[in-house]
C-alpha cells in the first residue's frame, strides 16, 4: 500500500515507518521534523489545507496519494505542554488528519488512542484487573480527554460514512531496546509503575500492531489495548495487586509476570502476537 505515517519521526513513528517499509509498502512521513530524501513531507496538522494537499497527492513522493492513513502525530503525554495547547494542538490534527482522509477517498486509517484513557495514573484504582477495552474511558487528564474524544470523532465519523475503517490503538507507554536497562530499578518499589498496571510496549510490537490494523479488513471504528506480554515487574502480579490495588476485583489467573493491560482482544481480531520483552 501507498501509506501516509503521520508523525513518522517520533520514537514510535521511526520504528512504524521502518516496520512497514520492510514488508513492502510504500510509506511517507508527515511530520514536522525530518531527514530530507527519506521519504518526509514537512507539514503543520494543524491546517486543514495541508493535510487534505498533502493526503491528496504529493509531488515526487506520492503524486497519486495514498491508501491509507496512520495517524501518530500528538502531543504524546500529559505535561509536555500547557493542557490547552495540548487539547488544541492534539483534537484539531486528528480531525483534519481523519476529515482530510475521507475527503481524499481514503477508507483504512489507524490512529493512535493511548492507554491513559482506561484511568491512568490509577489514583482512582480501576475497576477490575487485568484492565481491557469493555468498560467505558475514564480519562484523568487533558491529553487523555483529547484521546478520548478522538476515539468518539472516530465512531461519529465511521457512522456517518460506512465504508470507512478506523481503528484507534491503545499503546501502552513505549519502549526502544536502549530502555530496558532501567527495568530492574523497578522492582524495589511497586508504586514507581502502578500508573499503568506496570505496562509496557515494546516499538517493534507497537509497529507490528499497526501493521495488523491496517490488514485487518472491517470496516467500521474499533479500539485495541496494545501492550508487551509481561510487566515491567520480576515480582508476581498477584504480590504486586496485594500491596497496591488490595480491594480491586481479579478477574482470572493473573499469577506470574504476564501483561495486567489485557491485549487478548488485540490477539483474537487482529492477530497481534508481541515478539519483545525486556527480559
Amino acid at each position: 500500500m501507498r501509506i501516509a505515517v503521520t508523525g513518522g519521526s517520533g520514537k514510535l513513528g521511526r520504528t512504524v515507518v521502518r516496520d512497514l517499509r520492510d514488508h513492502g509498502h510504500q510509506v511517507v512521513n508527515l511530520d514536522r521534523a525530518g531527514e530530507r530524501g527519506s521519504g518526509f513531507v514537512q507539514i503543520d496538522l494543524r491546517d486543514a489545507g495541508q493535510v487534505l494537499d498533502a493526503l491528496t497527492g504529493i509531488d515526487e513522493q506520492a503524486p497519486e496519494g495514498f491508501d491509507a492513513v496512520v495517524h501518530l502525530s500528538a502531543i504524546p503525554a500529559p505535561g509536555l505542554a500547557s493542557n490547552t495547547a495540548t487539547f488544541q494542538n492534539n483534537m484539531i490534527s486528528t480531525h483534519n488528519v481523519l476529515t482530510g482522509a475521507i475527503k481524499a477517498g481514503i477508507t483504512n486509517i489507524v490512529t493512535a488512542s493511548s492507554e491513559t484513557v482506561l484511568g491512568l495514573p490509577f489514583d482512582t484504582p480501576p475497576p477490575y484487573i487485568p484492565v481491557d477495552e469493555e468498560y467505558a474511558a475514564r480519562p484523568e487528564s487533558t491529553y487523555s480527554l483529547s484521546k478520548h474524544l478522538e476515539e468518539q470523532m472516530a465512531i461519529e465519523l465511521t457512522r456517518w460514512h460506512p465504508e470507512l475503517k478506523i481503528i484507534a490503538l491503545r499503546f501502552s507507554n513505549v519502549m526502544d531496546e536502549e530502555d530496558y536497562a532501567r527495568f530492574p530499578d523497578f522492582d524495589a518499589d511497586a508504586t514507581l509503575r502502578k500508573w499503568n498496571l506496570w505496562g509496557y510496549v515494546d516499538g517493534r510490537d507497537g509497529a507490528q500492531a499497526v501493521r495488523k490494523a491496517l490488514e485487518h479488513p472491517a470496516p467500521g471504528f474499533d479500539r485495541f489495548i496494545v501492550a508487551a506480554a509481561d510487566t515491567v515487574m520480576s515480582r508476581d502480579n498477584t504480590e504486586l495487586i496485594a500491596e497496591v490495588f488490595p480491594d480491586v476485583e481479579v478477574r482470572g489467573d493473573v499469577s506470574g509476570t504476564g501483561t495486567l493491560l489485557s491485549i487478548e482482544k488485540a490477539r483474537a481480531v487482529l492477530g497481534y502476537a508481541p515478539e519483545h520483552s525486556w527480559r
